[in-house]
């Protein structure tokens, strides 16, 4: 029986620990409207989010490791959308529901260099 209980417990700690998106639940795929421009839309967020912050910085082994250039943003860009969409990214800070779509519909749209 302590057995049961002890298992319970560590379940329910190791479960309030992981990092939850804002909802608590899924996030769904965004309606995307209009294209979303590399430089005007998406390379601001992930600069200011992601790169600045060190996490994704010139010389980072985080992850995808940098994310300093349309190169190295675009050839990540499946990893990035899963980690945005579900949550898991940015580790600090958050994301606002507009620029986790702008992302993901950038992405979904093909990742243009434009």
């Amino acid at each position: 029986m302590k057995r049961i209980f002890l298992l319970l417990f560590l379940g329910s700690v190791l479960y309030g620990c992981s990092k939850s998106n804002a909802g608590g639940g899924t996030i769904t795929t965004p309606t995307c409207e209009g294209t979303k421009s590399f430089a005007t839309d998406v390379n601001p967020i992930i600069q200011s989010t992601c790169a600045i912050s060190g996490c994704h910085a010139a010389g980072s082994f985080n992850g995808p490791g940098p994310l300093t250039s349309y190169a190295q943003i675009s050839a990540n860009s499946v990893a990035i959308r899963t980690a945005i969409a579900n949550g898991t990214m940015p580790k600090t800070g958050s994301l606002t529901t507009a620029q986790r779509n702008t992302i993901v519909c950038w992405i979904d749209n093909g990742a243009p260099s434009n």
